[in-house]
């Protein structure tokens, strides 16, 4: 049995020390409280990692700021599920893939939810193709992930959080590998909580939504998606290990702006936001474009 149904990484009010906590309220999208400046009242753990969230404290403790569920330091590389959704997939004209297409991001490129912004770098804003992608990201939280078996997946998965796969278009298209174009600091944000899996009764059934200035452009169950998280998770871990804290994005529905006619790019002073559902609630970047 799990000590905790979801955890957010914050700093509280008063201090620049990272806490981990589960919010109080189990109703309210941190992310969404946060950004309307809304009181988060969080009960504190022992621990200083979601991965070792420790016990609770008994201490509470208001959110000053909202960090991403783990630090750089605990993600090493970013795993990252291409073309997974299949309206996704004839949006773009492309046929479904046999295998995972896998690409990744550095662990530099990992961002905070808001008041953290998203920069598009100067080296790629004159291209004017900086694009969002709202995704279910995967965190594992136990040792041994290699060479597992779909059915033994799930075991290594400590939760799920949201995050968004910001990318330069442009840069993404002139090249066969996509890491560059992905990976630049902070185009990885992840938040605002960590669900721990077993408040998910059936993956299939979470909901992932994603706005840009308040427009929905982007909204799936995840029964749309083409390969399934344990799927993911084996194919991954083939004679490769996944330690605890691998945060795997699986994909992104239909409605990126690249796509769209006409088009929808990530302008300066523009905000996105990934709302997934089962209490993960809604992760929210403004853009800012680097000068």
């Amino acid at each position: 049995m799990s000590s905790f149904a979801r955890l957010v990484r914050f700093q509280p009010q008063g201090s620049a020390e990272a806490l981990i906590g589960e919010p109080t309220d189990h109703q309210q999208d941190v992310g969404l409280a946060t950004r309307a400046g809304e009181a988060v009242e969080v009960e504190v753990f022992s621990g200083s990692s979601v991965l070792s969230p420790g016990e609770r404290t008994g201490e509470k403790k208001l959110v000053d700021r909202l960090l991403s569920p783990l630090a750089q330091r605990e993600v090493g590389t970013i795993r990252c599920i291409g073309l997974n959704y299949a309206r996704h997939a004839k949006e773009v004209n492309m046929p479904l893939p046999d295998v995972p297409v896998l690409f990744m991001k550095a662990q530099t490129a990992l961002g905070d939810p808001f008041p953290a912004p998203t920069t598009i770098p100067r080296a790629f804003v004159k291209d004017n193709a900086a694009d969002y992608e709202a995704e279910l990201a995967v965190v594992i939280g136990k040792e041994g992930c290699k060479n597992v078996t779909e059915d033994q997946a799930l075991d290594y998965v400590l939760g799920y959080t949201a995050a968004n796969d910001v990318s330069s278009r442009l840069a993404q298209f002139a090249q066969s590998q996509w890491s560059y174009s992905k990976s630049f600091d902070g185009a990885c944000p992840i938040g605002p909580a960590l669900v721990h899996k077993d408040q998910v009764k059936s993956i299939a059934d979470m909901q992932i939504r994603g706005a840009l200035n308040g427009k929905t452009v982007q909204e799936s169950g995840l029964d749309d998606l083409i390969f399934s998280i344990p799927k993911i998770v084996s194919f991954l871990s083939q004679g490769t290990t996944l330690p605890p804290g691998t945060v795997i994005l699986t994909g992104t529905p239909a409605g990126v702006g690249w796509s769209a006619q006409p088009r929808r790019l990530l302008k300066d002073g523009d905000e996105f936001s990934v709302y997934v559902s089962h209490g993960v609630g809604t992760l929210i970047n403004g853009i800012v474009e680097e000068k």
